[in-house]
Order: C-alpha cells, then sequence, then structure tokens
C-alpha cells in the first residue's frame, strides 16, 4: 500500500501533460464525436471470426461487425440474421451447442457446424438447456416449457403451469351446494356423470404418451413469478406471488413538454415502506402425476428471528409473530437445476434484506435442507449473488461476502471451501466444462484495477490472466483457450481484445475512437489514496490538477460526488461520468484542483466500507469529504476557504448534506437530480440502508438534506428533470419550498422539461454544466 501511494504521489509531483483546451459545448456534445464503445461482443461457433455491435453515430441503431484475419468489416442485414448468439449453451460433451437468435432456438453441431432450427414463434424462447442424457433442448416460453427430441425432431410441450383454477375441478365446500345435492338425486347424478368423464379423461391422457400433457393449475391467488425445469424432465420448481398484491399508492408524474400539446401523467413507483414487498413460496410439481406440493420455508435457519425486534421495541410496533418474510431472487437466479436433475439448490432472501439462504430442496419430500446462509446487520449486497452446480453433479459453487469480500466458495458433503481469499472482490465467475478452472474478474492488486483471474479448483492456486487494467468484461472461446476481452482507460471507452488463457501477448483488436478525440491530449487522472482521520484507512480518488503548481498560491477546490452510491468511478476503467471528466478538465485548465473520490457506500472495497453508511446515509462520506479538503490543502496547495462541491443522483444528494450539514466547509455546490427525503424514494434501494420509515424514523431524519435546509449559507445551485422517474422532480420542488420558506437567498432552481434522471439532450446538458461553471466561477474565484 505504501509503495503505492509513494508512486501514485511521485505521479503527481512530475505533473501531467499538457492537455489541448476543450470548451464546454464541445465536453457536453453528443458523445458520437468520441467514438462509440463497443457494447456486446461474442465469438462465432467455430472460433474463426469474432462479432461486436456499436451504436451507429448520429442514430440509436446498433451495427454488427465482424473480426476475421485481422480485418474488421460491418455485417449485412443479411448476414446479421444468421449470425449467432453470444452466449451459446454447450452440451456436456461440448460438441453441441443451443443457440437463441431473435428468441427463435438453433442448435449447432460443432464438428461440422451444421445447424437446425428448434423453435420458430412469435413468443421468444428463454433459458434454454440440455436435457439430462443430452438427446433433447429444453425450453420456455411464456410459462410453458418444451422439449425438442434430437432423434425424433420432435417439439412437444412438458409443463404447463397455469395461474388459475382448475375448471374441471371440484367446486369449493359450500353449504348451500352440499344441501342441493342431498335433496336432488338428479343433481347427484349429474355430478356423478361429469366426475366419471373427467377422471377418465384424465387416465387417458396419462396412459398415451403421444398426448400433450394437460395444463397444472396452481389456483386463481398467485402469479407465476419464475420457473425452472429439472433437466431429467420429472419436476417444475414455481416461484409463486400472490395476485394482485397491494403495492401501495403509486406516484403521479406529469409531463408538460407533449407531443399532443396536453399535459400527460405517468404512473410511477411507489415510495419506499408504503407496502413492503409481497412475500413469494416456492412450489414442487411432479410432473408425472400433476402432484403439487409447497416448501416450506420453516428449516432456514434464523427464519423465525427477527433481525429488526430492538427497532420495533423501539417504535412500539407489534412483534413479529411467525416466519419472516421470503423472496426468491428472480427469473434468472432463484433455481438452479444440476445437470443430471438430481439436486435443486434455491437462494432465497428475506424481505428485511439481512439475510441470504441457499438450500437443497428434497424432492422426495418437498423440503429445504440449508447448506448455507449469509446474514448481514446492515444488508446483504444485491451483486455477488452467483452460484450453481459442478460437474460432478453434487458440489454446489457460489459467491459469499461472508470474509467482508465477495469471494468464490465450493460446498461438498457438508464442508465449504475457499477458492479465492483477500481484500479484493470476485465477480462474473465462468466455469470450464471439466469445472477444472474458475474464470472471474478480480481486483487483487488494487480497488481499482480490474482484471481477468483464474483459479484452479483442486489447489485454489490463483493467477491473474490479463495485464489491462480496465478489464470490463469478457467470454472465454468456445474451445477454452482465447479469452474476448472488453477492456477501457480513462480516456479510452470500452474497446476489444484477445489473449490466450495461458497469458502471454494481448492483441488489441478494436480503436473506435474518432481521429478528432484521439488528437487531443487529457488531464490524465492521479489516482491517489487520502488519508482517512475518521478511521476508514484511505479514500482512492482520482485527481485532476494543472501541470505546475505556481510557488505560494492557493488553488480553489471543486469535489464531485459520484452517483448510486454503489458504484466505482475511482477505477482504472473509463467513467460512466466521462462528460464530467471533461468538465473537470475545463476547471483545471481554469486555475481549479478536483477531487473525485470514491467515498464509503462506493462499489469495489469490500463489504464494510459498502455498509458504513447503515442508517446514517450522508454522514461516512462527509467525512469522507472533508478529508478530501484536508489532503488537498495539506499537500496541493488548496485553499480549504474556496471549496465547491457538486454531483448527481446520490451525488446530488450529497452536495445538499455538504452545504447544508458543513456549511463553514462548502461556499457552493450543485445538486443535480438530488434525493432531498429518503422517504420519498424508492423501497428496493433505500430500505436496504434505512430500513422503513416507520420502523427507523430516526434514520431517515438524520439521512435527509430537507431536515437541514436551515443550515444552508452557501451558494446553492438544484438542476432537475421534470419527467425524472427515478429520483422524482418533487424531490427538488418539496426543498425549494422549504428554502423559500427559511427565507434563504442564493439559491436557484433549474428545472428541465423533457428530461428524466439521466439527461439525454446536449442542449441540456450544456445549459446545466453552464450554470455549474458559473456558480464555481462567481463564488470561488
Amino acid at each position: 500500500m505504501r509503495l503505492y501511494i509513494l508512486t501514485a504521489s511521485l505521479a503527481i509531483a512530475l505533473g501531467a501533460q499538457a492537455a489541448t483546451p476543450i470548451s464546454l459545448d464541445q465536453a457536453m456534445a453528443h458523445p458520437d464525436w468520441i467514438g462509440n464503445p463497443v457494447e456486446q461482443a461474442w465469438w462465432s461457433w467455430d472460433g474463426k471470426q469474432i462479432f461486436y455491435k456499436q451504436k451507429r453515430s448520429a442514430s440509436p441503431l446498433r451495427d454488427t461487425f465482424v473480426i476475421e484475419g485481422g480485418k474488421t468489416r460491418q455485417v449485412t442485414d443479411a448476414e446479421a440474421a444468421r449470425l449467432d448468439s453470444g452466449n451459446p449453451i454447450f452440451n456436456k460433451e461440448h460438441t453441441r451447442a443451443i443457440v437463441l437468435r431473435n428468441g427463435d432456438l438453433f442448435e449447432r453441431e460443432l464438428n461440422s457446424g451444421a445447424l437446425v432450427q428448434v423453435y420458430k414463434g412469435a413468443a421468444g424462447a428463454s433459458a434454454p438447456q440440455y436435457s439430462a442424457d443430452g438427446q433433447a433442448i429444453q425450453f420456455r416460453v411464456g410459462h410453458d416449457w418444451y422439449r425438442w427430441d434430437r432423434a425424433e425432431r420432435l417439439l412437444a410441450p412438458v409443463a404447463l403451469p397455469r395461474a388459475a383454477k382448475d375448471p374441471a375441478a371440484a367446486p369449493e365446500a359450500d353449504s348451500l351446494r352440499d344441501m342441493q345435492l342431498r335433496l336432488f338425486e338428479t343433481l347427484k347424478r349429474q355430478k356423478a356423470e361429469r366426475d366419471a368423464q373427467r377422471d377418465q379423461a384424465q387416465a387417458e391422457r396419462r396412459a398415451d404418451p403421444t398426448r400433450a400433457p394437460a395444463p397444472i393449475y396452481l389456483g386463481d391467488k398467485i402469479d407465476i413469478a419464475a420457473s425452472a425445469l429439472s433437466p431429467d424432465g420429472k419436476y417444475l420448481a414455481v416461484l409463486a406471488s400472490p395476485k394482485g398484491a397491494d403495492r401501495g399508492r403509486i406516484g403521479k408524474m406529469p409531463r408538460y413538454v407533449t407531443e399532443s400539446g396536453y399535459e400527460e401523467f405517468d404512473d410511477e413507483r411507489t415510495r419506499v415502506g408504503r407496502n413492503l414487498p409481497a412475500p413469494q413460496t416456492v412450489k414442487l410439481i411432479e410432473l408425472a402425476s400433476g402432484t403439487v406440493r409447497e416448501v416450506p420455508f420453516s428449516t432456514l435457519p434464523g427464519i423465525s428471528e427477527d433481525p429488526l425486534a430492538a427497532l420495533r421495541a423501539e417504535q412500539k410496533l407489534p412483534a413479529l409473530k411467525g416466519e419472516r418474510a421470503v423472496r426468491g431472487m428472480g427469473d434468472a437466479s432463484t433455481f438452479r437445476w444440476s445437470a443430471d436433475g438430481s439436486r435443486l439448490a434455491v437462494m432465497l432472501r428475506a424481505v428485511d434484506n439481512k439475510d441470504r439462504w441457499i438450500a437443497q430442496l428434497d424432492l422426495a419430500k418437498a423440503s429445504l435442507t440449508p447448506l448455507h446462509r449469509l446474514s448481514d446487520k446492515a444488508w446483504i449486497n444485491w451483486s455477488f449473488n452467483e452460484y450453481g452446480w459442478m460437474p460432478d453433479n453434487k458440489t454446489l459453487w457460489y459467491l459469499s461476502e461472508e470474509s467482508g469480500h465477495s469471494h468464490l466458495y465450493t460446498l461438498a458433503d457438508g464442508k465449504a471451501r475457499e477458492l479465492t481469499t483477500g481484500k479484493w472482490e470476485a465477480s462474473d465467475v465462468r466455469w470450464t466444462h471439466d469445472g477444472s478452472t474458475a474464470y472471474m474478474l478480480c481486483n487483487p492488486k488494487n480497488p481499482g484495477i480490474y482484471e481477468v483471474c483464474a483459479v484452479n479448483s483442486k489447489d485454489a492456486s490463483l493467477r491473474e490472466v490479463t495485464r489491462l487494467e480496465g478489464v470490463e468484461d469478457y467470454i472465454l472461446s468456445h474451445d477454452e483457450r482465447q479469452l474476448l476481452v472488453r477492456y477501457s482507460s480513462a480516456y479510452v471507452p470500452a474497446q476489444l481484445a484477445s489473449q490466450p488463457v495461458t497469458g502471454g501477448t494481448v492483441q488489441k483488436l478494436t480503436d473506435t475512437r474518432t481521429a478528432d478525440y484521439k488528437a487531443r491530449s487529457w488531464i490524465e487522472p492521479q489516482y491517489v489514496a487520502v488519508p482517512s482521520t475518521h478511521g476508514a484507512g484511505v479514500i482512492w480518488s482520482k485527481f485532476y490538477r494543472p501541470e505546475k503548481l505556481e510557488a505560494g498560491k492557493k488553488y480553489p477546490i471543486v469535489l464531485f460526488v459520484h452517483g448510486a452510491g454503489y458504484l466505482q468511478n475511482g477505477s482504472r476503467r473509463y467513467p460512466n461520468y466521462f462528460r464530467e471528466q471533461m468538465f473537470h478538465n475545463l476547471l483545471v485548465e481554469r486555475g481549479y484542483l478536483v477531487l473525485d473520490m470514491d467515498y464509503r457506500a462506493s462499489a469495489g472495497y469490500g463489504r464494510d466500507w459498502r455498509t458504513a453508511i447503515y442508517r446514517q446515509m450522508g454522514h461516512p462520506e462527509l467525512d469522507d469529504y472533508l478529508d478530501g479538503i484536508k489532503w488537498l490543502a495539506d499537500t496541493q496547495q488548496g485553499d480549504a476557504k474556496r471549496v465547491g462541491v457538486y454531483g448527481g443522483s446520490y451525488g446530488g444528494f450529497m452536495s445538499l448534506i455538504a452545504l447544508l450539514r458543513a456549511p463553514e466547509s462548502f461556499v457552493a455546490g450543485a445538486a443535480l437530480r438530488p434525493v432531498t427525503d429518503w422517504t420519498s424514494y424508492n423501497h428496493e434501494y433505500t430500505a436496504n440502508i434505512l430500513n422503513t420509515p416507520d420502523l427507523d424514523p430516526t434514520a431517515y431524519k438524520i439521512s435527509s438534506p430537507i431536515e437541514y435546509a436551515d443550515k444552508l449559507k452557501g451558494h446553492l445551485l438544484i438542476a432537475h428533470g421534470m419527467v425524472d422517474d427515478n429520483v422524482f422532480f418533487q424531490d427538488s420542488v418539496r426543498l425549494a419550498q422549504r428554502l423559500i420558506e427559511l427565507k434563504k437567498d442564493n439559491w436557484e432552481l433549474a428545472p428541465y422539461p423533457v428530461e428524466r434522471h439521466g439527461f439525454v439532450q446536449p442542449e441540456s446538458w450544456y445549459d446545466e454544466y453552464r450554470r455549474i461553471l458559473k456558480l464555481f466561477d462567481t463564488t470561488l474565484k
């Protein structure tokens, strides 16, 4: 760590190369002028070609390109119609692959390249997989599951679950009905005839293997949220939600600039805590008999223990009775079948966000056997929830933050084994088909340097495969000998490179930047470790400064705050905030120092860094920014009396917190699309961090900027899109009214009638940043 800090300090001392001046109009122009990044890439089925997609300049359309023999060309529409998708599903022997193309399904024979169409329909296929014996392909259309038999070339339904009452089922018990059947022989005889006809039809269907299976009726009180068919075709697992669950009162968002010329209104989300997410259930269906069994959650450890009991008692709320509410992990992650269909793993999450369970479903008993529990007193991360079965069909692998960082584990015979370890994070795991090696994204060298790593499943030996520093994602070639990598750097949007999995020479394949953009020189960010005076170690940050600092001069400071909270902007990758980075170049040209910090709550630094803001949003982060000011003043000739701050979304929230909770330290701030009151934000994000307003009102009060509006002393710009469907425009309007009532001066609200949360129009970007620049130039210089 010390060596790295020294190296960064040395880089600062040497200064940055002279940058090409950038105008505000150019920085805020449509990013097509930069050159659009590679968005998606994949190998051809034989590994001889590489395909990728890229946005077309001056158009929202995407074009496909092919790289072959060192040359790149655009794929024609006719060729594109015949391309395989980028995520094939391989059979066990790695000789065949399932390919999805525009919702249609194909199978590719890898030795000859022969292609057979499996399914074509108006409704797209999804979730394709090979049957346990490899002789068939299974897939889903809507909630219905199908099987395509390769030998017979026959496509047939396997499971047809229905969230409805069985029309042929006996009516529910009813005293009047019972009396009618008792009194009237005719009615009794007619009912018996109907029952006999139904029973005979069902028996004939079961006895005739050529007939499609009957629908399986699950009742009209649920909706099907997810389902997974066992590869042996014997079982269907279903995740069910209560039908018509009340989500609470929804918001109405007005739109004033419309094609019709009239005001129009959109329905939007509910607020946090208005109604908790509805609990879900798991059902196991035995397809041969049609038997449906609900799986109890009572065996999950801690299911009846309330981690929020103390808060409930404090607020005099009723104690939790029975089991905690549980939900699945969505359509893609709730269920994982082993390839032979003998085992089913289920991942579940408590609605209170404090527990994640992985359990094995006993198919004979329809009960859960717990395999792994991840608990967190703050909240379980929505990232790092990858898991599945190894090729031996009995060893489970999974990611877990239990050590404080996301790492890869295996579990066999009740014994867990950690394959990766250390103060870094593993993600995006991909196994070789024989289970010998797991590839993953990793950052062991430095939290901001991302590579592809490989770990051996036998001895847990780890190696870095790439040396690109800014890997975005990667794909293994079909023969598992090559990596296709999307990588980026500070001023280079995502590009493609290939490299042998054994390491060796990297072949950079694309450079989609425009000539105008490449001709420019930029101020390279310095990656610095700002010491924390609040026990947080160091705060990794990007620092922008003039090439030379004049002796004796103090420089005004601008602090940038990235959005989302849980996002990493201090990595070596091309930033989400590329416009802001160009704006930082402009600020440096005008004599500012700019510091962009990965404050506590940011991604990439482990569980403790992520959860430091639990029940106190805005507090640890502000401490980090005050440490940033101190570091700039102590080491970089920063003027601690001339400090401005700006950011959007979570960054807008933090800009308000800075001005309102530390008015003595911040002269000016620009809060863009800010959350001003966390009780107005959505449940999924906010309840993780602050619980719910009824349960934890103090956490909401101390975390919401509107509660500190009376402390405003500096100069404030609020900018907000009026059709923002993430952070509602109402947040800024309510704060404006509060400031009006408090008779506060030196603030303004800039509304943008056609913009949502992420601005799109260059004119809006320009106007917003013109105001920010004017604010800083007026107040800090």
